[in-house]
């Protein structure tokens, strides 16, 4: 039986893809997306600039938070919740700390 979500988080394997990839390209594919997180994070800070400043507790439990998950997904040996919680840290990050890059640039 093929199912589309495999929830067993401990087989490294948390959706289950009709193909398969080869590991390097999947952590190539990672990093690419890895990259645009940065450019979409000044996307975002630039549109919501009047939402960064009351919304700036709430970006760092985020990113306090992704941390965590980060870690526990290295512990776990999970590729998929790794890069997602590194996506999410770095979008919020770029949007907080988007001011202070703005200044210095």
């Amino acid at each position: 039986m093929f199912s589309i979500l495999n929830l067993n988080i401990f087989n490294n394997n948390l959706f289950v893809i009709p193909f398969s990839l080869s590991f390097p390209l999947k952590m190539i594919i990672g990093i690419i997306i890895l990259i645009s997180a940065f450019f979409i994070g000044d996307f975002l800070a630039k549109k919501t600039e009047e939402e960064l400043k009351p919304g700036k507790p709430y970006f760092k439990i985020i990113i306090y938070l992704s941390s965590i998950g980060s870690i526990i997904s290295l512990i776990l040996r999970s590729d998929v919740l790794l890069f997602t919680f590194l996506f999410i840290i770095i979008v919020t990050s770029r949007s907080l700390f988007y001011k202070n890059y703005k200044k210095v640039h």
